[in-house]
């Protein structure tokens, strides 16, 4: 932001500061001068740098206000003047503010009478100094005043305001504006506007409108001073590509209890230029003004953090110094007020006494020679991702890093069901505006890659992420609120489905090995997790929760730990062919999205030592016609619940489909293992108890036992 010293020590008393002093104190005051550049008549134009968080310092009151705090200065107040008064503002005005949540708060004032014409020498010199260019008598004091006191205003011609009315409002679908850079706009339903009774005359906030511009034949002068929600005047503006003074201090942040005081200066100053009368009162329309901000300071803590002793009288004399009033409840705790024009920027306490540190001058803080550092081990979190990497690429994978963006209509694939996708303002990212459901797309797409630049032959690609997906809930809340959102972190996987790259329908039998790699896979990585004894159970989907997909080799992975908690992982399959059709993929692939946070919590996994066992086993392979729907978690699950006598393990050997089994059918076989830790068992202790599973199989699954 652009200042002149001339203009600053017009708040100062003495008004004496140089330009050497002024860059030495507003750099202390973290404030660092860019440039000086010497202009006619001994002034000098500083070049400041404002921060995000000091809008305050976005005019020159507020940068006076930092040099008299640092200087011993006071800062000298601008008088508004005495000021001829006639009438009532309400009987030449109406006004309406229909959303208050982008209009904390509007104000309306009325001068008649008035001629608007050149503006005097100081006036005209003040601006020039900071490179704007004088208009008339009426609009340069809105642009004086947004550089005094960092508040911006503007100034409508009543005459042309239909109805006389002013309305604040957003535009409706497609209305049109002609703003003061001679421009014609089309808005938005999202664009909030100042219109009157029939159109839009301004964009709220940002810039104002051609049709109810002030001129040389104006004599009805409506003043506005308003303050608006930043993100809406943001939105608008980077939508328009429209850059203003105004706009610029609007999207910082002004606390509408600081518009009183400008507000009365500015529409002094148009009353005195053009020679008008102000009529009594202002039109205030908006939600009501926010209490006064207090917050309890500790001088011990300030001495806790800075490192140095301060006593508290030096703390209130710092504090009061920057406006910010504090009262002394007792030794150790001030209750300190905050402005209206911080009120942003000092909202706990460790900001006041940050304040204090800036105050006092970091170069009063000793730094050490020295820093005593103490290392931690890491977190198991970070072991337990650094395992799985080892894990997996142990198992042929290459790790990615992706984008977080998608293509809108590809990550429509992935979105669950119940959730919308959550996106960017698509003037930014007009390509992939969407944040990415799935991690999945960006393996996706590394796998186009691959097959593009033929890198790799079909069926041999192995691919792992970790990453964060996004979406959001559906807006149920306020319109002016956004939806809560929806941020996961996953572990990705993605391989090739094997077999001769033929077509992409590829032979039952190739997904089949495929989907018992992929569940191959996953189980490796959850004993990573978990240990030895923790079993990944698979449950077909029917209707997965979205279209990426296919339905009819889908299933829910969960993880049963030794202790019997049962966590959901995620889901693992075949990715339907609209995926393959959207990503340009020729190979048919097996993917899985596991929840990271339920995959590692289970590390580091607890180590059971066993001593070796003394006696032999008994192995019983049993081989069961079961429907071909029936799952091996099923039969599983029979065999646990029969709680068999000396049974040590029950493990899947493998399915067979044939004429001989019959259609619609498939022979399951199992295989069970027995043991007495005390003696060698005999075959006829284990017969009852491979009887009592067939006897339940037949019973609960209407098997057969295949001979």
């Amino acid at each position: 932001m652009d200042i002149s010293l001339s203009w600053l020590n017009a708040y100062l008393e003495p008004g004496d500061c140089s330009a050497q002093e002024a860059d030495d104190l507003l750099t202390q005051a973290g404030l660092p001068i860019e440039a000086h550049t010497p202009l006619p008549g001994g002034d000098v134009l500083l070049d400041v740098e404002v921060t995000s968080n000091r809008p305050d310092c976005l005019s020159h009151i507020g940068c006076a206000r930092e040099v008299a705090a640092l200087s011993g200065r006071t800062l000298k107040y601008p008088e508004p003047g005495a000021i001829q008064t006639a009438g009532d503002t309400g009987d030449w005005l109406t006004l309406e503010n229909r959303d208050h949540a982008a209009c904390p708060l509007f104000t309306a004032r009325v001068i008649t009478g008035c001629t608007v014409g050149p503006s005097p020498a100081w006036l005209v010199e003040r601006l020039e100094a900071i490179g704007q260019r004088s208009i008339n008598n009426a609009v340069d004091v809105t642009n004086f005043i947004t550089h005094e006191f960092g508040n911006p205003c503007h100034v409508f011609d009543r005459a042309k305001l239909a109805g006389h009315a002013l309305v604040v409002r957003f535009a409706n679908e497609g209305e049109k504006l002609r703003t003061l850079d001679e421009k014609d706009r089309v808005l938005k339903a999202t664009d909030l506007v100042v219109a009157d009774a029939e159109r839009a005359q301004s964009l709220a906030g940002v810039i104002g409108g051609a049709e109810s511009e002030v001129s040389d034949a104006t004599t009805e002068i409506v003043f506005e001073m308003a303050t608006w929600d930043p993100v809406t005047v943001r939105t608008q503006a980077r939508r328009l590509a429209i850059n203003t003074d105004a706009g610029f201090r609007f999207q910082r942040g002004i606390d509408p209890r600081t518009l009183e005081q400008a507000a009365e200066r500015a529409v002094a100053l148009i009353a005195e230029l053009t020679g008008g009368t102000l009529a009594s009162g202002a039109l205030r329309e908006g939600a009501p003004l926010p209490e006064p901000q207090r917050i309890a300071l500790r001088p011990s803590r300030v001495e806790r953090i800075l490192g140095i002793p301060v006593p508290a009288g030096d703390i209130i004399k710092m504090l009061r110094a920057v406006e910010i009033a504090v009262e002394q409840r007792s030794d150790d705790e001030l209750l300190c007020e905050i402005p209206p024009h911080r009120s942003r920027d000092l909202p706990r306490e460790i900001d006041l006494i940050e304040e204090v540190a800036r105050i006092k001058g970091y170069d009063a803080i000793p730094a050490n020679d020295t820093l005593s550092v103490s290392v931690s081990p890491p977190q198991a979190e970070r072991l337990a991702v650094r395992e799985l990497g080892r894990v997996l690429t142990g198992l042929g994978f290459d790790e990615t890093v992706t984008f977080s963006f998608a293509q809108p209509a590809k990550a429509a694939l992935f979105l669950p069901e119940g959730l919308e996708p959550a996106a960017v303002d698509e003037a930014r990212r007009p390509d992939e505006p969407t944040l990415r459901p799935s991690a999945l797309t960006g393996l996706l797409a590394c796998r186009h890659a691959n097959q593009a630049a033929r890198a790799a032959s079909p069926g041999a690609v192995r691919l792992f992420e970790i990453a964060a997906a996004f979406a959001q809930e559906p807006a149920s809340g306020p319109a002016d609120q956004p939806p809560p959102s929806v941020e996961t972190r996953n572990l990705s996987l993605l391989i090739d489905v094997p077999g001769s790259p033929d077509s992409v329908k590829r032979k039952f039998e190739d997904k089949q090995s495929g989907l018992r790699v992929m569940r191959g896979v996953i189980d490796a990585a959850v004993r990573a997790m978990h240990g030895t004894e923790a079993r990944v159970e698979v449950e077909p989907i029917e209707r997965p929760p979205s279209p990426a997909w296919d339905p009819a080799a889908t299933g829910s992975v969960s993880v049963r730990t030794a202790d019997g908690t049962t966590r959901r992982l995620g889901l693992f399959g075949l990715l339907a062919p609209a995926v393959l059709e959207a990503f340009g993929l020729d190979t048919p692939v097996i993917a899985a999205d596991l929840n990271l946070q339920a995959l590692v919590e289970g590390y580091p996994p607890r180590s059971l030592a066993h001593a070796l066992p003394s006696f032999p086993h008994i192995d019983r392979d049993l081989s069961l016609i079961v429907d071909d729907a029936v799952p091996w978690a099923s039969i599983a699950e029979l065999v646990e619940q029969q709680s068999l006598e000396r049974l040590e393990a029950c493990s899947f050997v493998g399915a067979f489909r044939g004429k001989q089994i019959g259609t619609g059918k498939k022979s399951v076989t199992l295989r069970l293992r027995f043991r007495d830790s005390d003696r060698t068992l005999r075959h006829e202790e284990v017969d009852p108890q491979v009887e009592s599973v067939i006897a339940q199989a037949k019973k609960s699954l209407g098997a057969e036992v295949r001979a």
